[in-house]
């Protein structure tokens, strides 16, 4: 059955919606090493994740249609290959940035997701990346980023002891359909089903959900985190 692309301005809105949670989430945060749904990350993980992607998505729009995303997909691998490889770039990426606060990783988040949103809507047809032989643009790019942003609101959210629920859920749908073609899509309940898909717990910190629950001693974060992909600029499962 063909699906429906997502509306522009929806889109737009959306977008514009997660990187305000986000924003505003953070500005509630008052310990930085809680535990996240996200498995073995805390909220100063996650945040210097988002910083992360937020960079490697403008980038992306930046050189399209030739990306590093770009070439990445042009390979038709399995989604299990596309989620290690992007796997293997979140862990380095987040190794190798500054030990700065909290704070600080959100304001740099902001500032390239807020650059992203300045130049997306002049490029909105633009092709972004090929994937098996269709073209995807930068306005189904656009709808990954939404699913990113709300992702990690709710992340953020639980972390904190909060709840989130975005305001136009449906929208989700649809830009995962466009935005994460390979990735399947469960059903049931729009939102719930993101989640799902995404491997999250809509139940978390539940115990008898299983992952990302128990908070990590100090001592234990020597070792290098291995960030799960994020589903639309990072070409994999979003994190758990």
């Amino acid at each position: 059955m063909e699906r429906t692309p997502p509306d522009r301005g929806r889109v737009l809105e959306s977008y514009q919606d997660g990187v305000t949670a986000i924003r505003g989430l953070a500005e509630t945060a008052g310990d930085w090493d809680v535990p996240t749904p996200c498995a073995d990350w805390q909220l100063i993980d996650l945040a210097g994740h988002l910083r992360c992607v937020a960079e490697n998505f403008l980038e992306y729009l930046q050189d399209a249609p030739d990306s590093r995303l770009a070439k990445l997909f042009a390979q038709e691998a399995a989604s299990a290959v596309l989620i290690r490889q992007q796997a293997r770039q979140n862990a380095t990426e987040l190794a190798v940035l500054p030990p700065e606060p909290g704070p600080e990783r959100i304001l740099a988040f902001g500032v390239s997701a807020g650059a992203y949103a300045d130049l997306m809507p002049d490029m909105w047809d633009r092709t972004h990346l090929i994937y098996r032989g269709t073209k995807y643009t930068v306005g189904d790019h656009a709808g990954a980023a939404c699913v990113e942003w709300h992702l990690h609101a709710w992340d953020m959210a639980r972390a904190v002891g909060a709840d989130y629920r975005p305001r136009d859920p449906d929208l989700l749908v649809s830009a995962w359909h466009w935005g994460v073609p390979h990735l399947p899509l469960e059903r049931g309940d729009a939102w719930e089903a993101v989640l799902r898909s995404s491997g999250r717990s809509p139940r978390w910190p539940d115990p008898g959900e299983g992952t990302g629950r128990t908070r990590r001693r100090r001592a234990a974060r020597q070792a290098v985190r291995r960030p799960p992909a994020s589903p639309g600029g990072s070409a994999g499962r979003p994190a758990r």
